[in-house]
């Protein structure tokens, strides 16, 4: 039996949309300019992408002995007081967060595996909105279809774009390195 989600109404800021997550009987939602979105159920393979994002992000953090750590879905990302994305992966670095938080304070790198119908969003809205934030320095987006990553990078004011299909990606800062080849599940 599944119990249907009434979207609420009007525009949402953050703490409204936290209040009104809670009262949900299950599901994912992002924030987006005050409107809530209900995140669609994934394929098995944007899920092993998402695990092996993680597994490798996690383990160049250990291998480079920083004080940050990478997170898988249902963190969000608050870009403003009425927006939260829930990225696919996010690194965050900086002294340990507590347990009881929703959204990153320090996020570094973001991560996001693209699909058919989230294409177009993670490489406009997104990419622009993800780069609003300071801290915020690497944001990759990871496409299965292509065997493909799309890592954009803070330089001074602009942000540059390359596409990867091998070799290392190096994500200063922090001072990570990463194999592309390890972002896919084989």
């Amino acid at each position: 039996m599944s119990e249907q989600v009434q979207t609420p109404p009007g525009p949402l800021t953050v703490e409204q949309f936290f209040a009104w997550v809670d009262q949900q009987p299950k599901g994912r939602y992002e924030l987006i300019r005050g409107e809530v979105f209900c995140m669609t159920h994934e394929l098995i393979g944007h899920a092993r992408a998402k695990l092996a994002v993680l597994l490798a992000l996690r383990s160049a953090i250990k291998a480079a002995g920083l004080p940050c750590e990478a997170f898988i879905d249902g963190v969000g990302i608050r870009i403003a007081d009425d927006t939260l994305y829930v990225p696919d992966a996010s690194v965050n670095c900086g002294d340990r967060i507590a347990n009881d938080l929703r959204a990153l304070p320090n996020p570094v790198i973001v991560v996001e595996v693209t699909s058919p119908s989230t294409a177009r969003v993670d490489s406009t809205d997104k990419l622009e909105d993800y780069f609003r934030l300071p801290s915020l320095q690497h944001y990759i987006q990871v496409n299965l279809h292509r065997r493909a990553i799309f890592h954009h990078r803070r330089h001074g004011a602009d942000v540059l774009s390359t596409p990867l299909r091998g070799g290392q990606l190096l994500l200063d800062p922090p001072g990570i390195t990463l194999q592309v080849e390890d972002l896919f599940e084989a």
